[in-house]
C-alpha cells in the first residue's frame, strides 16, 4: 500500500530539474538514488544547539524528531539543489512542527534537500511525512526514568527489534559529543528499506554514549 501510495504522489514530479544554464549553480533537482531518513534525539540536541538559540522545540517533550529525508547518491548526497519545483507554502511547513520540532526546520530542510528531490514542496513535505511514519520509534526511549549511559548498538538494536523488516546494514546510529545523536535508515524512492552507501552506515562504536531522558 505505501509503494502505491509514494508511486502515485512521485509520478510525474520526479526528473524536474533546473532550466540547462542555471544548472551548473547546484545539483541536479530529482537526480539520485535512495534516501536516508534522519531522526535525531531532540534531548541531544536541545542540550548542544537548541537551549543556546532559544528553541520553542526544547520546551516540548520530545523524543525521535524527523531532522530529514534527505536524497542520497551511492556515494555523497546533492544538496542546494535549483529546481523549478513550487516551494510549500508557510502553512505546510508549519504543520510539519509536531514531527520536526519547529517551522523554521521544515523550511530549512526542504531548501537544502527537499529541492534535490524534485518533488513540489507540499508532496516533499508528505513524502517526509509517510516516511517518518513508516518507521516505529521505539517506546521504550520515551519512558527513561532518567539520563543513561549505553552502548550505542543498544539503540540499534532496539529499532531492528521493532521493525523486523529492516537490517543492519540499513541503519546506522550517530553520536556527537559522546551522546546519542541520531538513527538514520536508509530507503528506496518507494520508502522500502535497503542498503546503507558506504559513505553512510558508519555506526558509533561508544559503549558509554549518553541518552539524556525526555523532560
Amino acid at each position: 500500500m505505501r509503494k502505491a501510495i509514494v508511486t502515485a504522489m512521485m509520478a510525474g514530479l520526479l526528473g524536474l530539474s533546473a532550466p540547462a544554464s542555471a544548472q551548473a549553480a547546484g545539483d541536479t533537482a530529482g537526480a539520485f538514488d535512495y534516501y536516508v531518513l534522519a531522526l535525531s534525539w531532540s534531548p541531544t540536541w536541545c542540550a548542544l544547539e537548541g537551549d543556546a538559540r532559544n528553541s520553542p522545540q526544547c520546551d516540548r517533550p520530545l523524543g525521535w524528531v524527523l531532522h530529514g529525508l534527505w536524497p542520497q547518491y551511492e556515494r555523497g548526497y546533492p544538496a542546494d539543489c535549483t529546481s523549478a519545483a513550487r516551494d510549500p507554502s508557510k502553512r505546510e511547513t508549519a504543520a510539519m512542527s509536531d514531527i520536526m520540532g519547529t517551522t523554521g526546520a521544515a523550511w530549512y530542510q526542504w531548501k537544502k534537500h527537499g529541492r534535490c528531490s524534485g518533488l513540489e514542496g507540499r508532496d516533499f513535505l508528505a513524502l517526509s511525512r509517510l516516511a517518518y511514519d513508516s518507521i516505529t520509534r521505539p517506546a521504550v526511549f520515551r519512558s527513561l526514568p532518567d539520563d543513561i549511559k549505553l552502548p550505542a548498538s543498544v539503540v540499534e538494536a532496539a529499532f531492528l527489534k521493532d521493525n523486523p523488516g529492516l537490517e543492519r546494514n540499513q541503519i546506522t546510529v550517530t553520536c556527537k559529543d559522546r551522546r546519542i545523536q541520531e538513527v538514520r535508515i536508509c530507503l528506496t524512492r518507494d520508502l522500502e528499506p535497503r542498503k546503507c552507501g558506504a559513505d553512510v552506515i558508519y555506526d558509533c562504536t561508544l559503549e558509554d554514549a549518553l541518552m539524556a531522558d525526555i523532560d
